[in-house]
């Protein structure tokens, strides 16, 4: 448990940080990781009786991607892979404000992987003019990687300050936060 102490212009946890300032950071980032569900849901999972003859299911990585950078019409290349990266990029911000243990390269991989994952899989079985295309999914991790590496490890890291340990006075880890000093 952290410890607080009156400091100021308010009740500080033991890391420095003031309580409401990660509380309003991680409220905000809750809201916009809502407002994200509904845009995904949106774009990912609404029937398309339009594109229903096009739809293919794809499970060899790489071969949608081929196919767009194939195709004549860069406008469109760009729409599908530049979509499908972004559409990743809010995990990749916003994952390391909400959930702190979800910090790290590899873990908002995981996650976002996952996630992404399990959209492919409801937009194959149950959305008329969808498929399963794993391409999505590469592409959508690799859009969160990115928003991590760009903006998510700096902004997850604010909220959530490394914590000082007792076996770090042994191994020399982070040092004392600037509240305990």
């Amino acid at each position: 448990m952290a410890r607080t102490e009156l400091r100021g212009k308010g009740v500080r946890d033991g890391r420095g940080a003031p309580r409401w300032g990660r509380a309003a950071a991680m409220l905000l980032a809750f809201a916009a990781m809502v407002a994200f569900a509904v845009v995904l849901g949106k774009l990912t999972l609404e029937p398309s009786a339009a594109s229903e003859p096009m739809t293919h299911t794809n499970l060899r990585p790489g071969d949608s991607i081929r196919d767009y950078l194939a195709q004549p019409a860069f406008r469109d290349t760009l729409k599908q892979l530049g979509g499908n990266v972004l559409l990743g990029v809010p995990f990749g911000v916003l994952l390391p404000v909400l959930v702190p243990r979800a910090r790290g390269l590899v873990r908002v991989a995981v996650v976002t992987a996952l996630v992404m994952l399990l959209v492919e899989l409801v937009q194959g079985a149950l959305i008329t003019g969808r498929a399963f295309d794993v391409d999505d999914v590469l592409l959508n991790t690799s859009g969160a990687l990115l928003g991590y590496l760009l903006l998510g490890r700096r902004l997850g890291r604010a909220v959530h300050p490394r914590r000082h340990h007792w076996w770090h006075r042994f191994t020399g880890g982070p040092a004392t936060p600037p509240a305990e000093r």
